[in-house]
């Protein structure tokens, strides 16, 4: 079975979301997953120092086929630097996985679909 990872910004530690709203639509994505025969895990990351630990840990617990980096992380020109840490972790810790990136959070499965 193809594995994912998908890394994405906390929706609960941004004051101007509705993080229980991008919450349910985050856990409808997972279920597309399994839908898709996709194993998948989400790490949802704050954006302050504890990002690194949890992108290293996350990235660790397998050997993953896939890693979606979401829009949340990507878009806004402010987080750049945040952004270019995400994928050089990923490049250093999962080495052997396909990088993927999606629009938003619904569209994680197809972007992890054009790898796998």
């Amino acid at each position: 079975m193809a594995t994912a990872l998908v890394l994405g910004v906390d929706p609960h530690t941004l004051p101007q979301l509705d993080g229980d709203f991008i919450s349910a639509a985050l856990d409808a994505e997972m279920a597309r997953f399994a839908e898709h025969g996709i194993e998948a895990s989400m790490a949802l990351l704050a954006l302050d120092a504890s990002a690194e630990g949890k992108i290293v840990a996350a990235l660790a617990e397998r050997d993953w086929d896939v890693v979606v980096i979401g829009g949340g992380i990507r878009k806004p020109e402010a987080l750049l630097t945040f952004f270019e840490q995400v994928v050089n972790l990923v490049r250093q810790h999962a080495p052997r996985a396909a990088i993927a990136f999606n629009s938003g959070v619904g569209d994680s499965v197809e972007a992890a679909e054009r790898w796998l």
